[in-house]
C-alpha cells in the first residue's frame, strides 16, 4: 500500500490510500483498451500478472492483447503455459490458438486446436464462432476436419451417425449407438425418437413405446414423438387412442419446416390425405425447398390419394422437369391417366419418392448390377426392403427374399437370420429362398453359421410350428363369392390380397375356426379390409349394400379379421415417418 497525497481542501491535507493489487492494473488496462492504447493495456495486464501470477485470466487477457496487436506468436506462447503450468481444464485456450494459428496461415495447427477445444469444451461458449472458424479451415485445407464429437454437444455427432445407420436399414447397429446416447444424455429428445423408430422398425412395439413416454414425459407437446406415437397406435390397431391424438394432430399447424414435413407424411400415412396435402402445399410456398421433385410427389401423392387428380397431375410434372431422370414422375402420370381413362379411382399412392415396390422388382429382375448399385446406394430403398422382410405379406417376402440374396454383407446376413430364427414363416417357398439366399451369403462356411433349425426343416425347409388347416368347402365359398363380387372393380393383385386375407384369417383361428354363419357378412368385410389394404375409398355402407347385409355385420367381422391379421397398408405405403434431425 502506498499513500498519495492530494490538494488541500479547506485548509486541511486528504490522504487518499491507494492498494495496488492486480485489480487495480486490470481496471487500468480496461481504460486503456476503451482508448485502443494497446501498449499501456498490455502492460497493466503484465503487472496484474505479477500479483495474481496463479490467476489464468489475467495470462489470457495479455494473450488476447498480443493477438490484437499481431503478435500470434507470443500470444500462443502465453496460451500453451495456462494450459501446462496453470489450468490445464481452461479449453477456451485452444479456441484463442486456433484463431492465432488462422491468423498465421498455420491451418493444421489451427484445426488441431479447433478440434481439440469442440471435443474438450463443456460449455461450448465459442461454438457458433467454432463453426466459422471450422468452414474456413475447410476450405484452406480442401478437407473435412477430423472431429469425432462435440463435448458441448455431447452425442450429436454420434446421433448423426445414429440416424444414417438408421436410414440405411442397419437397425441393429442403429439401435446400439442411440441407447448409448441416451444412457449418457438423458434429456436428447430426438436420440429418443429415434430409438423409438429404430425398436419399431425391429417389431419391439414395447420398447418403442417406452421411448415414446419418456419424451412425453420431458416434452409433452413434442411434434415428433406425437407422430411416431400415432403411427404406433396404427399398427397396434388402437382406434380409440389413436382417433383422439389424430384429431389434435389434425388441429396443429407447425411453424417450423421440419416439424411442417413430419406432420405432413404422419398425416398422409394415417390416412389423412387431405391435412398432409395442406401442408405439403405450405411447404411448396417455401423457396428454399421449392426446387425439390421429391416434395412435389409428396404433394401430388396427397392430392390424388385424396380425389384432387388435376393437382395431382400438375405436381407429378413439376416433378418430373426438376428431376427428368427419375421413372417415378412418368410412371404415375401415366397411372393417373389410365385410371382416367378407365373411369376407375387412382390406386393409393406411396408417400415414399420412388417407384412401387412391385414395379422396382420387375425392372431390376434382369439387370442385377442395377439393382445391387442401387439398393446399396439408396437408404430410402434399403429400408423399405428391411421392412418388408420383416412386415410384408408372405408373397412380398419371398421376392424380397430372392432378390436381395445379391447384396452381400452383414447387415443383409443378419435381416435374414432374424427372417429365420425369429418369424413364423408358414410358406415352404418362402423359408427355402432364405435358406439359400443365407447360403450364398455366408460362403463357404454356411454350414457352420447357419441358423439352428431342427434337422427336419434343414432337410426339407417347410416350419411344422403349427398344424395346417384341413381346408374346408365353406371357407372356399367365402373366397368365390367375394372374389366374384370383386371381378370388375379389383385388379389381379388386389383379389389375390383379399384370398391371402381370408387364408391368414382361418389359419391364424384353426382349428377354432367360428361357424360361417352368414357368409355375405363375412364377405363384405373382406372386401372392406382389402379396399383398406390398397388405399381404395370405401365406406361400411357400401360394402353392406353391395352384398345386402347390415353395417354393423361388415363393422364386427372386419374388426374380427382386423384384430387376428393386423390388415395393413401396402410395404411402400406403410414406411414410417421420418427419422428427427435434432
Amino acid at each position: 500500500m502506498i499513500e498519495r497525497t492530494s490538494e488541500k481542501d479547506e485548509g486541511s491535507n486528504k490522504i487518499i490510500p491507494v492498494t495496488l493489487n492486480a485489480n487495480f492494473f486490470f481496471e487500468r488496462a480496461v481504460r486503456s483498451l476503451d482508448r485502443l492504447q494497446y501498449d499501456k493495456a498490455l502492460k497493466n495486464f503484465r503487472k496484474a500478472v505479477e500479483y495474481e501470477p496463479d490467476n489464468p485470466v489475467n495470462h489470457c487477457n495479455m494473450a488476447g492483447i498480443l493477438s490484437e496487436m499481431g503478435d500470434y506468436k507470443a500470444s500462443n506462447d502465453i496460451l500453451t503455459h495456462v494450459l501446462e503450468k496453470i489450468d490445464p481444464v481452461m479449453t477456451e485456450c485452444h479456441f484463442y490458438m486456433a484463431n492465432n494459428f488462422a491468423n498465421m496461415d498455420s491451418f493444421e495447427e489451427a484445426e488441431r486446436a479447433l478440434v481439440t477445444y469442440l471435443e474438450e469444451d463443456v460449455k461450448g461458449e465459442f461454438l457458433a464462432e467454432s463453426e466459422e472458424l471450422m468452414e474456413l479451415l475447410q476450405y484452406e485445407l480442401d478437407r473435412p476436419a477430423p472431429l469425432n464429437r462435440i463435448k458441448s454437444r455431447e452425442g450429436v455427432v454420434e446421433h448423426d451417425r445414429a440416424r444414417a445407420l438408421l436410414e440405411e436399414g442397419k437397425f441393429t447397429q442403429a439401435v446400439q449407438l442411440l441407447e448409448e446416447i441416451v444412457k449418457n444424455t438423458p434429456d436428447f429428445l430426438a436420440a429418443h425418437n429415434n430409438l423409438a423408430l429404430a425398436y419399431f422398425y425391429m417389431g419391439r412395439f414395447t420398447k418403442a413405446k417406452e421411448c415414446i413416454s419418456e419424451v412425453l414425459k420431458q416434452d409433452e407437446g413434442n411434434l415428433h414423438a406425437l407422430c411416431n406415437l400415432a403411427i404406433f397406435l396404427q399398427y397396434e390397431g388402437d382406434r380409440e387412442q389413436l382417433a383422439r391424438l389424430l384429431r389434435m394432430l389434425e388441429a396443429t399447424v407447425p411453424f417450423h419446416q421440419e416439424h411442417v414435413f413430419k406432420l405432413a407424411t404422419t398425416m398422409g400415412i394415417l390416412g389423412s390425405h387431405r391435412t398432409a396435402y395442406g401442408h405439403f402445399r405450405r411447404l411448396l410456398k417455401d423457396e428454399e425447398v421449392a426446387g425439390d421433385a421429391g416434395l412435389y410427389h409428396y404433394c401430388a401423392a396427397a392430392a390424388s390419394n385424396s380425389g384432387l387428380y388435376a393437382e395431382a397431375q400438375r405436381c407429378w410434372r413439376q416433378a418430373g422437369k426438376l428431376d427428368p431422370e427419375s421413372a417415378v414422375p412418368p410412371f404415375f402420370l401415366a397411372q393417373l391417366q389410365h385410371a382416367q381413362v378407365e373411369s376407375k379411382p387412382m390406386p393409393s399412392v406411396s408417400y415414399n419418392y420412388q417407384l412401387p415396390f412391385q414395379e422396382q422388382l420387375k425392372l431390376w429382375k434382369n439387370n442385377q448390377d442395377s439393382f445391387t448399385e442401387e439398393v446399396r446406394s439408396n437408404p430410402l430403398l434399403r429400408s423399405s426392403f428391411f421392412w418388408a422382410l420383416r412386415y410384408g405379406d408372405a408373397s412380398t417376402k419371398r421376392q424380397v427374399t430372392e432378390a436381395l440374396r445379391w447384396i452381400e454383407d452383414e447387415e443383409m446376413s443378419s435381416v435374414l437370420r432374424e427372417l429365420l430364427e425369429q418369424q413364423p414363416l408358414q410358406e415352404e417357398k418362402l423359408q427355402e429362398a432364405a435358406l439359400l439366399s443365407l447360403q450364398r451369403l455366408l460362403g463357404s462356411g454356411a454350414d457352420e453359421a447357419m441358423p439352428s433349425l431342427p434337422l427336419e426343416q434343414k432337410e426339407a425347409p417347410v416350419l411344422r410350428h403349427k398344424a395346417q388347416p384341413e381346408w374346408k368347402e365353406e371357407w372356399q365359398r367365402i373366397i368365390e363369392q367375394t372374389l366374384g363380387m370383386m371381378d370388375r372393380r379389383y385388379d389381379a393383385a388386389q383379389k389375390k390380397d383379399a384370398e391371402l386375407l381370408w387364408k391368414q384369417f382361418v389359419g391364424s383361428l384353426y382349428p377354432d375356426v367360428p361357424f360361417i354363419r352368414h357368409a355375405a357378412g363375412w364377405c363384405a368385410a373382406l372386401e372392406y379390409l382389402t379396399a383398406k389394404l390398397h388405399g381404395l375409398p370405401v365406406t361400411y355402407r357400401e360394402v353392406a349394400q353391395q352384398y345386402g347385409v347390415s353395417v354393423s355385420m361388415v363393422s364386427r367381422y372386419a374388426r374380427r379379421i382386423d384384430d387376428e391379421c393386423r390388415v395393413k397398408e401396402s410395404v411402400n405405403d406403410s414406411f414410417p415417418p421420418f427419422t428427427e434431425n435434432r
